[in-house]
């Protein structure tokens, strides 16, 4: 019988909006006996049911599993993969010859909260982010074979980044299968994912449709990629025509990839250069031979506490960028920071804008893509923010 958790009085307000998060200075009491990434029932202070998920200790203390009061088993968790997967259907994602490469489920975005699935080819890639996604991670693996069907036969569990105080030895390694076959498409083009020490589930599926837009402007451009990290954006630079790419990373590791990647779909291309090398140093020495550049570094704010640093950090890159760009350029620029609004993203490149003396025109406004969606009680979901801008 699952233990009880019990709010103090008036904080189940956020709940009855269905916001999928209980802070932990909203409860009044946890029933004697619970344990990290336990499935507790959320009481109201007077006693009423309000909803089910994972207990665990911090600031998040309970994350929301469902607001009926229904049993987490098998059932539970093949119904929730299957409603993810009914919508990568819907709009087109999943079942495309020229795609196998999805993300399948988004956390808070689908109603799972502490899990993320990256489909690659054959292969899923599953990564708790909740200790009760970890406990259940092998009940939810072979749901997801179910669900999936001859669609996946591998699955791999990466979680050893995200969960980095649990130091069992169980945190990465094959749930289901085993495969070194690390070949996925995206949209017709090949890339090799390293799901084994690679950042996040191995590739970053979230800029997709972004680098599907660059493709479109990079006919006969200078293109330079800073952060590369396996190179998404240069292939797709290399195939909109572009007349050199430059790709950038201070990992040896991403840049061997990058190059990999590009071999792969642009074999002998002698239009494209790796470097292994710090962003802002790189910027510092380069010419202004570029007109196109884009800049998607890693998170630079992953709490609160680190804002302020992080805006200045953004502030600084941008700068360096409008600083160096021929006239008439474009920058593409994000922040994956979640703690980074759209505003504050933005007030950080006007900034830049003005420093560096450049008229700068905002073309478009980017975001995540459809397979990591938003859930409409959880707006901080939304955590990729990007501009394309035209530079004079």
């Amino acid at each position: 019988m699952m233990k009880q958790v019990r709010l103090r009085k008036g904080k189940e307000e956020s709940l009855r909006r269905f916001h999928p998060w209980v802070f932990s200075g909203a409860i009044a009491q946890v029933e004697e006996g619970v344990a990290e990434g336990d499935v507790v029932r959320v009481l109201t202070n007077s006693g009423d049911f309000i909803a089910v998920g994972h207990y665990q200790e911090g600031s998040i203390a309970v994350r929301v599993l469902t607001f009926s009061d229904v049993p987490i088993d098998d059932e539970f968790w093949r119904s929730r993969l299957q409603s993810a997967l009914t919508m990568r259907q819907a709009i087109g994602i999943a079942d495309n010859p020229d795609n196998n490469t999805y993300r399948l489920v988004h956390g808070e975005g689908d109603n799972l909260p502490g899990l993320i699935v990256d489909v690659y080819g054959q292969t899923a890639v599953m990564q708790a982010h909740s200790i009760g996604m970890h406990l259940c991670r092998k009940q939810i693996a072979y749901a997801l074979k179910d669900v999936m069907e001859s669609r996946i036969s591998h699955i791999y569990y990466k979680s050893e980044t995200t969960l980095p105080f649990l130091t069992t030895d169980d945190m990465n390694g094959f749930l289901v299968g085993g495969s070194d076959d690390n070949m996925a498409t995206e949209n017709g083009l090949k890339f090799r994912v390293d799901w084994l020490k690679g950042q996040k589930t191995g590739f970053f599926v979230d800029q997709r449709e972004n680098r599907s837009l660059l493709e479109r402007f990079s006919r006969g451009k200078r293109v330079l990629n800073m952060f590369c990290y396996t190179g998404g954006f240069s292939f797709y630079a290399m195939r909109g025509g572009a007349e050199l790419v430059h790709s950038v990373d201070s990992s040896a590791k991403a840049i061997e990839l990058t190059k990999q990647n590009v071999e792969l779909n642009f074999p002998g291309d002698k239009r494209h250069e790796a470097f292994c090398e710090d962003a802002f140093k790189y910027l510092d020495q380069a010419g202004s031979n570029y007109n196109l550049i884009i800049l998607d570094p890693p998170a630079f704010a992953k709490h609160r506490g680190a804002l302020h640093n992080a805006l200045k950090g953004y502030t600084r890159l941008n700068q360096k960028a409008f600083e160096k760009i021929e006239r008439g350029g474009i920058v593409f620029t994000f922040s994956c920071s979640q703690v980074v609004t759209k505003d504050h993203f933005r007030n950080a490149v006007f900034t830049a804008a003005a420093l560096a003396k450049r008229k700068v025109r905002i073309l478009h406004q980017l975001h995540q893509p459809a397979d990591h969606p938003i859930n409409i009680y959880h707006p901080e979901g939304e955590y990729l923010k990007g501009l394309v801008l035209y530079v004079e």
